[in-house]
């Protein structure tokens, strides 16, 4: 198990364990028109048991998808980026939602998934990595695509109507 306590930084960002202090965020996301490509929840009950999962991949497995901030605003999560290994999930997820909408398309996502591929491969020693993106969600197809994945049309989903985008490791024999 990876130590919990990890954070990642980049030029702009921290990313962090998320924390319970999250939760007003993720929810006003998950309540809002913006979550509908993510199934959007609209149900407090399933939001809140949502983000219970985001804490407990954490304490489950020692890391999961980080809380993104700016580096002098740690208490603003602005989104939710990085390791998603569910039990049922065919494969290791690079995963991303970017909650506040005044950051969308500023380049925060990117920033943050690239921090994030790079220590899948190098941190916790993965081989390869997807992530599963709903075929109506144009803005993290688009990420996906900057970030140098390629749609594998023959990888399982956890889910029908989703698309595997497979990134590339950046460490494997060409």
């Amino acid at each position: 198990m990876m130590n919990a306590d990890t954070m990642l930084t980049t030029a702009r960002l921290t990313l962090r364990r998320p924390t319970a202090d999250d939760w007003p965020a993720f929810r006003d996301f998950m309540m809002s028109d913006r979550s509908a490509v993510f199934g959007g929840h609209g149900d407090l009950g399933r939001a809140w048991r949502a983000f219970a999962s985001e804490l407990g991949h954490w304490a489950i497995f020692g890391y999961g998808m980080w809380a993104v901030t700016r580096h002098c605003e740690d208490h603003i999560v602005l989104g939710l980026v990085g390791p998603w290994t569910p039990p049922d999930w065919p494969e290791t997820e690079i995963g991303w939602m970017i909650l506040a909408d005044n950051v969308e398309g500023s380049g925060i996502a990117t920033e943050a998934a690239q921090a994030a591929l790079t220590h899948a491969f190098d941190v916790l020693g993965w081989h390869t990595a997807v992530s599963y993106i709903g075929p109506g969600n144009t803005r993290s197809i688009r990420l996906a695509v900057k970030l140098g994945a390629v749609l594998d049309e023959t990888a399982k989903a956890p889910t029908t109507n989703t698309l595997v985008y497979r990134h590339a490791n950046p460490g494997a024999a060409a």
